[in-house]
């Protein structure tokens, strides 16, 4: 037990660390836009790039980690964004800059969430769905806790330093990961379908429904402090908002983690898949008001947290141990392509029609996966 909490916590240290540091353009993308003398939607960009390259990365990734072991896969990888970091950090062009969220991207594959996800399942077997929604309630509290990190840095030493620093924190994580992390023997080569003809048509619902929530929760995070900025919060008061979703997030963890040994993750995506649209509705419907808010935070927030630990632990419900690694980088594909189109559509439409127009593309997007997510709970075994 006492091994496993070590290995939970230096797995929780890296992950929040690797994703607030991927993680900061919601908070300097005004800075930078302002310095490149372009849009913010063209900043946005590199978020969608690095989405893109890690989405095209990501079933090279899964063949690595089953060749090399998934833990010197990680370590390869938290290198690799620390040094594509500290490069960021000297780009002067806007290509530039989006060509090193590409490479940023690629690297990410290779470390992030799903390589963590994959390394339980090997290390963990039977006992990895409780682990897995474990690391998530902490993970969870990456952009709580980056993102007033990056507000300070920013004011300290500029967007450029604050990039800096965190490229460095990345190479001090990479031997952490390499030698913290207990090894795990590399699995064979299986295939994902297999044993049941009904497993084509599951993934194909599993990626459906988690490409689509992860479109409206991951474009919360990269837009959300804008979208609340132009509801009228102050830049300060809508980072705070911000950050306090992240605890909410967490909120949603718990109740999945105290639930997990009554429920599987088909029953947590369907309830959690109710809350998104509802929390989009209550803040659509009642603006920057303290009600609005409040049921904002709550359903959406409870809702998109417990929905991230679904989104990992419904594969299991449907496939062994042995596909996990390989099913996880199939949906990363198409759920990292499509997180990739969110932040410069949302910021295009929020600059070009309005908040409206943000809200009523992410509650039809929302419903739908729910409607999806019904139809692959019928197929549950």
């Amino acid at each position: 037990m006492r091994h496993r909490i070590l290995v939970l916590l230096i797995l929780a240290l890296t992950q929040i660390t690797g994703w607030g540091a991927v993680s900061v353009l919601p908070v300097l993308a005004r800075h930078i836009s302002s310095e490149f003398e372009t849009s913010l939607p063209s900043i946005f960009v590199g978020t969608s790039v690095m989405f893109v390259a890690m989405a095209l990365a990501a079933p090279l990734a899964g063949c690595a980690f089953r060749r090399f072991t998934t833990r010197k896969v990680m370590a390869a990888g938290a290198g690799l964004i620390g040094l594509c970091l500290c490069l960021l950090s000297t780009v002067s062009s806007l290509l530039g800059f989006w060509i090193v969220w590409a490479l940023i991207g690629g690297a990410g594959a290779m470390f992030l969430t799903t390589a963590a996800y994959s390394w339980l399942a090997e290390y963990a077997d039977n006992r990895a769905r409780s682990l897995i929604g474990t690391l998530m309630l902490v993970t969870g509290l990456a952009g709580s806790v980056f993102w007033p990190i990056t507000a300070f840095l920013e004011h300290l030493v500029g967007w450029r330093g604050a990039v800096l620093i965190f490229g460095w924190v990345m190479l001090l994580i990479c031997p952490l990961v390499r030698f913290g992390l207990p090894a795990t023997s590399s699995l064979p080569p299986a295939p994902v379908v297999q044993g049941s003809t009904r497993k084509g048509p599951v993934l194909a619902l599993l990626v459906t429904a988690i490409a689509l929530n992860s479109f409206v929760t991951f474009g919360i995070e990269a837009v959300g402090i804008e979208l609340l900025h132009a509801m009228g919060a102050e830049l300060s008061s809508a980072v705070a908002v911000a950050s306090l979703l992240g605890v909410f997030k967490v909120g949603g963890r718990v109740i999945d983690l105290l639930g997990g040994r009554r429920w599987d993750g088909m029953s947590t995506g369907l309830v959690s898949g109710a809350m998104i649209p509802m929390g989009l509705a209550a803040i659509w419907a009642g603006g920057a008001s303290l009600v609005g808010l409040g049921g904002y935070l709550v359903l959406f927030g409870i809702g998109s947290g417990a929905f991230a630990v679904a989104r990992a632990t419904m594969p299991l419900t449907f496939y062994a141990k042995a596909d996990y690694a390989a099913t996880m980088s199939i949906i990363a594909l198409p759920m990292n392509l499509i997180n990739a189109l969110a932040p410069p559509l949302l910021a295009a439409l929020l600059t070009g029609i309005g908040v409206q127009a943000v809200f009523t593309l992410m509650g039809m997007l929302s419903l739908l996966a729910f409607g999806v997510l019904l139809l692959l709970n019928m197929m549950k075994g």
